[in-house]
Parts: C-alpha cells; structure tokens; sequence
C-alpha cells in the first residue's frame, strides 16, 4: 500500500459526493423492526418511565402503529407483552391461550395490514410468576419441560398468523423441537429467528420494567443465558440453533456485542440480526434528553455500527423516527 504523501486518505472525506462513494456501509428502512410493548392493560398508550419514548401500548393503538409502520416502509414489526399479573402462574400458562393478547394481536394486525411482517417471541418470562424463562422445579430450570411448552406455545402463534417465531428462552434444543412442531402442523413456511448468542446482561432492566418482570424475578438468568465474557461459545450456540432449522439468528444485545456479531457473520455466513435492547435506548435517550449528545446523530450512528458490523437486519425501539429520518 502506498504511503503519504503518494497517499492521502483524507482526500475523500474532503466532499460528500466522494464521502458518498467511499462508504462502506449504509442504513435503510429496509434494515429495522420496530420493537413494539403491547399490553392488556385499561389505557391506550401507558409510556414505560425507564424507557423514554416508549410507551406500551393496546391493540388498537397497535394497529394504528402497524399501519404507520407500512406507510414508513418498515418491513417488519416484533411484539412484546405486558399481562396482567393475576394471569400469570409459575408454568406460564397464558402462553398457551389461543385467545391470548399476543394471538389476539397478531390476529388483528394481519386483517389490517396483512403484508406487515410479524415476529413474536417464543417465551414464557412475560407469563410466569417468577419473572424466568423456563418451568421452575425448586431454583432449577427445566430444560426439557420448558421445550415442550415452547414448541406448543409456537403452533398457537403460527395459528394466529405469525411470519416469525422467535423462540428467546436459550433452552437447549428449543429450535429443533419448535421445528419440528412447526412443520407437523403444516406451518412449513414459518420462519424461526433464534435468539441465538443471548447474553446475561445488565441492559435489560428497562425492558423488564415495561413487561412487569422486573420485581417478580427471583435471582437471575445466569444458568441459561450466555457469560458476557464468552466469544467462542457464541459461535458453537449459533451453528446449533442453524443446525436445528434457524432460518436467521440474532445476537443480544447489539452494541456491546458487535464483535460477536461480527464473528458471527463472517465465520457462518448466515442471515444475523441484532436487537438493540432496552438499556441501550434509555441511556441514549437519557443523554439526549440531558443535552448531552445529538439523539439524532447519535441513534444513526449506533443502527450503522450494526451494519458495518455484518447485520442484515436491527430489531429497536428508534425504527419509526429512524424511518422518518431516512426518508428526509
């Protein structure tokens, strides 16, 4: 490679055309999926106070939202829900109810928008009294009776008109069986996004906040969600979740882990997305809303990142103003 001053790399930061030209990465509508907290609760719009600017929200406002997704050109949203407390027991049983808030849900915004891409999560933590992923026996969680009733929980979803399950749990063995179930039932063309290199991390608190899980979790999720400190296991998590019928996997959270991320793409060469959690968000609102930093500056630069990093694809609470952003 030639040196200076045969070669000046400042040469095309000089002009925007030729910043243009040189870029290596970009951001499109195309790249995000709105993050969306639904709720059964009596108002329509509740905003969650650790997360700002986001506000849980009833099926109706979620059709509105839907609605306003596809005006944007977002492809895709993911729903999260917050139920009420007397519904949830220490199996999860609401995740079962085919006339459930998420079923309910999707049942609705496919009759409104029916081209709107729907991911839902695979998951028992929004429905179990102990705020885990899992059933409980004493402290321990039960890998193989928590698989079962996540592959059970998947049909209902698909039933209702889910594009994506989203199996979140990081139970071993979960995407094969959820799978497997998909397509006894004729759901062949289902798709499954695993939440597949999930971390234990500290980022998630708003986000328990805003689905009620935060106060009732006892202990926390250390026997099933991945060490902060591991690489190598990221990448022997995700091969197994491929190998069981993955069809795109996701790395969680997103900004702390772009080094997994990159890992990911580069060494499996597979459709790989990240979520840009909770925590994430908060402290760049926080920020922003302190005068600390440029929000707009700040969440672009952040959803770039993701995309240098190798992501096809960016799950956040920001998609709606993003989406407005780019179309500018």
């Amino acid at each position: 490679m030639p040196s200076y001053p045969t070669s000046r790399l400042r040469r095309p930061r000089l002009k925007a055309f030729s910043r243009d030209l040189v870029r290596e990465s970009s951001l499109s509508v195309h790249d995000l999926i709105w993050t969306i907290i639904l709720s059964d609760g009596d108002k329509a719009r509740d905003p969650v106070s650790s997360l700002p600017g986001v506000d849980r929200i009833n099926i109706d406002e979620l059709v509105k939202d839907a609605k306003r997704a596809v005006k944007l050109g977002i492809p895709a949203i993911a729903m999260f829900p917050h139920i009420n407390p007397a519904l949830k027991d220490a199996v999860g049983s609401e995740a079962l109810n085919p006339k459930g808030l998420v079923p309910e849900a999707i049942r609705a915004v496919k009759k409104a928008v029916p081209d709107l891409g729907i991911i839902v999560d695979v998951a028992l933590d929004p429905y179990t009294d102990h705020g885990h992923d899992g059933v409980m026996q004493g402290d321990e969680i039960i890998n193989d009776i928590t698989v079962d009733a996540l592959a059970d929980g998947a049909i209902i979803l698909a039933e209702a008109g889910a594009d994506i399950v989203a199996p979140s749990d990081m139970m071993d063995g979960r995407v094969g069986a959820i799978r497997q179930n998909l397509d006894r039932h004729g759901h062949h063309n289902v798709l499954i996004m695993s939440y597949a290199a999930k971390y234990a991390s500290g980022f998630y608190g708003p986000y328990r906040d805003a689905i009620g899980t935060s106060s009732a979790l006892r202990g926390d999720k250390r026997t099933y969600q991945m060490d902060p400190s591991n690489s190598d296991e990221a990448l022997r998590e995700v091969a197994f979740d491929i190998e069981e019928g993955a069809d795109m996997v996701m790395v969680k959270p997103g900004l702390p882990y772009l080094d997994i991320i990159q890992r990911v793409k580069s060494e499996l060469s597979y459709p790989t997305y990240a979520f840009q959690v909770s925590g994430e968000c908060a402290m760049i609102m926080a920020a922003a809303q302190n005068g600390w930093i440029d929000e707009k500056r700040v969440i672009m630069e952040s959803l770039t990142c993701f995309k240098r990093a190798g992501c096809d694809g960016i799950l956040t609470y920001f998609a709606p103003k993003v989406a407005e952003w780019l179309a500018e």
